[in-house]
């Protein structure tokens, strides 16, 4: 090929294009330190370019690939999340029947030492010999176990491993 259709072929420089544009020949200094500060540009210009494609093509990885794995994280969480309220609801349920059956056992325990008490003294105060060796049995008090929560109805056997199992 000759040196002038390849020169057809190729665009015109920008360097070109200023002295065209500017009529000054390009021998001239200004014109040498005007073409360098353009190609300095141009070559800061492609940089600038690279790092936008690489930006683009990261972004489009995390939004791809990262954010559907981060989304399904976020689900199992919640899930999670949503298991520890249960407990937390059931042990707060299971605290308040502990103290209620404090409270039950507290007063029975005080209602029988009283009543036994009060046997105790009247017998003791009696001059009965016979009396004062034996234990009379305080009177019966029934106790009606109120209802509770079953452990079964919100941890079902299949539910725990089988090495907690009893059998």
């Amino acid at each position: 090929m000759s040196n002038v259709t390849r020169q057809a072929e190729e665009p015109p420089s920008a360097a070109s294009c200023f002295y065209t544009a500017t009529n000054l020949p390009a021998e001239q200094p200004q014109v040498k330190e005007v073409e360098e500060t353009i190609e300095e540009m141009l070559i800061r210009l492609d940089e600038f370019c690279g790092m936008t494609d690489v930006i683009r093509s990261d972004t489009s990885q995390i939004l791809d690939e990262t954010i559907p794995l981060i989304k399904a994280k976020v689900v199992e969480m919640n899930n999670i999340y949503a298991k520890v309220d249960k407990l937390e609801a059931f042990v707060k349920m299971v605290g308040r029947h502990v103290s209620f059956l404090e409270e039950q056992v507290l007063q029975a325990e005080g209602n029988h030492s009283t009543v036994f008490h009060a046997v105790r003294k009247l017998l003791q105060s009696a001059a009965i010999p016979s009396f004062k060796n034996k234990h009379t049995p305080a009177a019966q008090h029934t106790y009606d176990l109120p209802k509770l929560y079953r452990t079964e109805d919100y941890f079902p056997r299949n539910y725990v491993g089988a090495k907690y199992q009893s059998h």
